[in-house]
């Protein structure tokens, strides 16, 4: 089982890149977009946060579900659902202003995974309460012998000594870490991390593990815009050390051919989400398509 924590919201996005123009509701946050993707793809996969019981709340829990993610510990509350507004620049690249005091999501009560994968990230990690229980349990699960992914999805409003030397408080849990190329010097040394992705945009993306280090070129595509890209590569590593039957021990064996693969599958996978609007994340059969040059 992956085991996704964290929390999940609507984007408002507008409809051009005129500020003033009409905002679109998006189901959203990097964990959902993670569990979703997950889902999507045809993983065994778990959501664990907590969901607002209004309209908003009610549409990101049918989506997890319409997608096969299991939410046995994900309750519902009264509190409101976290929203994000988000701005597009003309390339399509998008910055976010969030509202966040009193949802759901931040009263979560996440319980640690024994065994299995367990992926932690984004705005949930910056808010307190939730932020301490969620860190709680990737010490627990990692005790416990799960692999440990963390995407720090660190956004600017959030992006404080504070957070950082909390994000950094976790590494020693972590067995994977993907970092956007911006991310890197935020973040500062990660050498106690034994894999950390890298993603490098347009270019690609890049790992260094015990066997070294590679890189593989994105594909080529229009970009509707950047929503849930790097989510969907978290979604589709994931995806890769479940399929392989990955442990621990087994993900830190692999080597340059096999990392090449496995990356290869996440940017064709990020490729497909770029090239559409909002985070819809593409299904199994269109990544293998898109590989395949179907």
């Amino acid at each position: 089982m992956i085991t996704v924590y964290g929390e999940a919201l609507v984007d408002l996005v507008p409809t051009t890149a005129d500020p003033l123009a009409p905002l679109q509701p998006a189901l959203g946050g990097g964990p959902f977009n993670v569990a979703r993707a997950l889902g999507r793809l045809g993983a065994d996969v778990e959501f664990q946060s907590r969901l607002s019981n209004d309209a908003f709340g009610t549409a990101i829990r049918q989506s997890l579900i319409d997608a096969g993610v299991h939410l046995s510990n994900c309750p519902t509350g009264q509190e409101p659902t976290t929203l994000a507004v988000t701005a597009l620049a003309a390339d399509g690249s998008a910055t976010y202003t969030f509202y966040v005091d009193g949802t759901a999501d931040r009263l979560a009560t996440p319980t640690l995974v024994s065994g299995g994968y367990a992926v932690f990230g984004t705005l949930s990690l910056a808010l307190e309460p939730a932020s301490l229980r969620y860190a709680e349990a990737a010490s627990a699960s990692a005790k416990a012998g799960a692999v440990v992914c963390l995407d720090p999805n660190i956004r600017p409003a959030f992006a404080s000594e504070k957070h950082r030397l909390f994000l950094r408080g976790m590494l020693d849990d972590i067995t994977v870490l993907k970092l956007s190329d911006e991310e890197v010097d935020f973040l500062g040394d990660t050498s106690q991390v034994p894999v950390v992705v890298t993603t490098l945009g347009g270019e690609g993306i890049s790992v260094r593990a015990p066997f070294g280090t590679c890189t593989v070129p994105a594909p080529k595509v229009k970009v509707a815009d950047t929503i849930g890209a790097g989510d969907t590569i978290m979604a589709a590593l994931t995806y890769q050390f479940q399929h392989r039957g990955l442990d621990r021990a087994g993900l830190l064996e692999l080597g340059e051919k096999q990392w090449k693969e496995i990356l290869s599958f996440a940017v064709h996978a990020a490729a497909l989400t770029v090239s559409r609007t909002g985070a819809e994340t593409p299904r199994l059969e269109e990544v293998l398509s898109f590989q395949r040059g179907e």
